[in-house]
C-alpha cells in the first residue's frame, strides 16, 4: 500500500511538472473561466443552483485535465467565488496507480456550505480531500433527489462537462493549495 501511495506521488509531481504552471493564467482569465463553467453547471443542473445560493462560497476548477497508464495525474487551475466575486485562487493535483488508461479534462465545483469547511480552506496550507471538511460528490441522480433546506455535510463537490475518455479504478489522493497568479 505504502508502495502504491509513493508511486502516485512521484506520478503527480511528474504530472505537476509538464503541465503548464500555475501562473500560466492571469487572475482575471481564471476568474472569468470559473465564473462561465460554475454558469455552464447551473445551466444544465438547476439543483446545483438552489446550492449555490446556499453555500458559504464556491470552488470552481474550469478545466482539470486527468490522463494515465498505470501511473497518473491530474492537475487543474480554478477560483474560490465568494457572492459572484473571485476572492482566491487554487490548484488541485492528484496522484493515480492503477488499473487505468487515457487521458480526460472535466469541470469540478466543489460548494463550501459551513462556515467551518470554508475556514479550513482558508487557513491550511493544502487541502487533501479526505482529511478535512467531508465531501459528497453529486452524481445526476443524487443530484435530482437533493434538497437544499436539509443540507448535511460541509461541501458539495459536482463533476461535469467531462471530454476525452478514462477508463479504469485505482487510487488516488489529491491536494488542493493556493496559488497567487498574476492580476
Amino acid at each position: 500500500m505504502r508502495r502504491a501511495f509513493l508511486i502516485a506521488a512521484c506520478a503527480a509531481l511528474a504530472f505537476s511538472a509538464v503541465a503548464p504552471s500555475a501562473s500560466a493564467a492571469s487572475a482575471a482569465a481564471l476568474a472569468a473561466d470559473s465564473k462561465a463553467a460554475l454558469n455552464q453547471l447551473y445551466a444544465t443542473n438547476p439543483k446545483a443552483r438552489e446550492l449555490g445560493q446556499k453555500a458559504r462560497a464556491i470552488l470552481v476548477f474550469p478545466k482539470v485535465v486527468k490522463a494515465g497508464l498505470m501511473i497518473g495525474g491530474q492537475r487543474g487551475d480554478g477560483a474560490l467565488l465568494e457572492r459572484g466575486r473571485a476572492t482566491k485562487f487554487y490548484n488541485t493535483t492528484a496522484g493515480t496507480y492503477g488499473l487505468q488508461a487515457g487521458v480526460q479534462s472535466y469541470s469540478q465545483a466543489l460548494f463550501f456550505i459551513t462556515p467551518s469547511s470554508l475556514e479550513y480552506l482558508n487557513k491550511s496550507k493544502g487541502w487533501s480531500v479526505g482529511s478535512g471538511p467531508s465531501v459528497v460528490v453529486m452524481d445526476e441522480g443524487k443530484a435530482k433527489s437533493m434538497n437544499t433546506t436539509t443540507l448535511s455535510q460541509d461541501v458539495y463537490a459536482f463533476i461535469y462537462g467531462q471530454k476525452g475518455l478514462m477508463a479504469g479504478l485505482g487510487l488516488e489522493g489529491s491536494k488542493i493549495t493556493q496559488i497567487y497568479p498574476d492580476p
